[in-house]
Parts: structure tokens; sequence; C-alpha cells
């Protein structure tokens, strides 16, 4: 699969490569490394199109200075770029993320081996740890999950971990379904994983929907998981920016879901719902 690379220098830095990082994740970039003078950015060839980025805000921002280059990517060792950049994630000092060179930390309760390869959700992006930290609070057991998503799996893998009855986990990206199959059996967790979008949903009921995705998807899909939720369900989205809350919030309760917690880690939130007929 050959892939874009686009390499921005940013100044100053923070905030704004967080805040670059949120518009791409919009359009269909899919990995995001940070570099000394700013960011590497990768995009698949068929979706890199002339201008795609160039009317993005920021551009036309006078408190920061984003200039950029873009190169075709050489085909990468995924892993071994993961193994040079990817520290384990500790989440409340309950969940331990790492992978397999990484030592085990038998005092901490929850436990996921992650081999992320080119896939979303290693715990190291805000969306992901907030989301973590938030199933922490909600009540798994014998409860009926839908991941959409799913990246490396590791929500529906916690989920599951967390004794829920039955879980779903559905990727657009080849990629990501193969690695999500792959992280739940290194877990010895069972996950029906499933290749595509929200169109796959079909009469399944869920006691509670994950969605780490983007704005954009969210907004367009939120109708569709609310036909797949059961009375009384939650559904807890993330993939947003701390000044979508209101679009997200007002689109929820057309669908009839009430706000009831957000978390937030660098301006990054998370944000459960509840679905009341």
């Amino acid at each position: 699969m050959k892939y874009k690379e686009y390499q921005f220098n940013i100044e100053p830095l923070e905030p704004w490569r967080e805040i670059l990082i949120a518009y791409l994740a919009e359009l269909p970039f899919e990995s995001f490394v940070e570099s000394e003078l700013g960011l590497l950015a990768y995009i698949k060839d068929e979706y890199d199109k002339e201008n795609l980025i160039e009317d993005l805000p920021l551009f036309s921002n006078k408190e920061v200075k984003i200039s950029f280059t873009k190169q075709g990517s050489p085909d990468i060792n995924w892993n071994e770029e993961w193994e040079k950049n990817f520290p384990p994630v500790l989440v409340e000092n309950k969940i331990y993320l790492h992978t397999d060179f990484h030592p085990k930390k038998d005092e901490i309760p929850h436990q996921i081996l992650i081999e992320p390869k080119m896939s979303f959700g290693t715990g190291h992006h805000e969306t992901t740890y907030n989301m973590l930290n938030a199933m922490l609070e909600i009540d798994f057991k014998n409860k009926d999950v839908l991941d959409m998503g799913t990246g490396t799996g590791v929500l529906a893998i916690f989920a599951k971990m967390l004794d829920a009855n039955y879980v779903d986990a559905i990727d657009i990206d080849h990629w990501s379904y193969q690695n999500a199959i792959d992280n739940a059996k290194k877990n010895n967790m069972h996950i029906n994983v499933q290749l595509g979008d929200a169109s796959l949903l079909g009469q399944q009921n869920y006691d509670i929907i994950l969605a780490n995705i983007n704005k954009n998807i969210l907004l367009q899909d939120i109708g569709a998981y609310v036909k797949n939720l059961k009375p009384k369900g939650f559904l807890l989205v993330s993939g947003i920016y701390e000044h979508d809350f209101n679009d997200i919030i007002k689109k929820a309760n057309l669908h009839g879901l009430n706000f009831i917690k957000k978390w937030s880690k660098n301006n990054w939130i998370s944000i459960l719902l509840n679905y009341e007929l």
C-alpha cells in the first residue's frame, strides 16, 4: 500500500501541532509522527489530491507559521518504526499498554498487549487515552458492545477484559482489520472483527457503542449508531477537539442522546452519551 508523507514545519510547535493533527484527522490522513520541527503525516496515494490542505484555516492564522513538503513514502517496516518510537502507556495506574519488547508490570490490574503496525489506538494519543480512562467508569459486565473504527482493537479488547458479553469491532482500513484480529489473539480475547463502515450495522443492538473516529464521521453516522443502541444504552465518542463539543452535543440531542460526562486531555475530549427513548 503506497502512501504520501507530508512533512510539516510548525512555529511555534505548541499548541499548534495538536491543532494541526485535529484538522488532518478529519481528512483521510491515517498516521502521525511528531518530529523535532513539527509533524510527519501519512495519507494513502489514492486520497492525496491537489490542494488537499491549503485551505485549512491554520495556514491563514497569523499566530502560527506552517510550511510543508510532501514526498512518496517508501515501503516502511512499521513494526520497526513503532519499536523505536513506542514507549509503553500507563492509564491512571490501572491500564498498561505495551508490546512484546516492553517489560510486564504485574502490579497493574489491566495489561493489554498491542502490536500497533500502522493502526491507530496505542494509548499515546489523547483520544485513545481518554476512551480507556472513561471505560474504567462504565459497567461492561455482560454487556453487548460495538467498537467503531477499532484501529488496533485496544478498546474492543479492553471491553472484553471488563467482562463484556459480546464485542463487535469494525474498521474500514484493511491494515487495522487484520491488526485488531492479531491483537485480540495476543490477548486471548474473542472479538468479532469486521472490515467496513457503519453500513455493516444490521439488526444487532448494543448496550454500549464506542466510536473513537473524528468529528465528521461522528456527525454523519451518529444516527446509525442510535438505531443499533438499546434503550438506556451508552455511546462513548472521541476523536474530537474541545471546540467541537457543542456540535456533537447538538447532533446527539437530535437523536435522543443525553450528555452524561466529558473527559479531556490536552484539548482532546471523549464524551459519554445516554440513549433515552
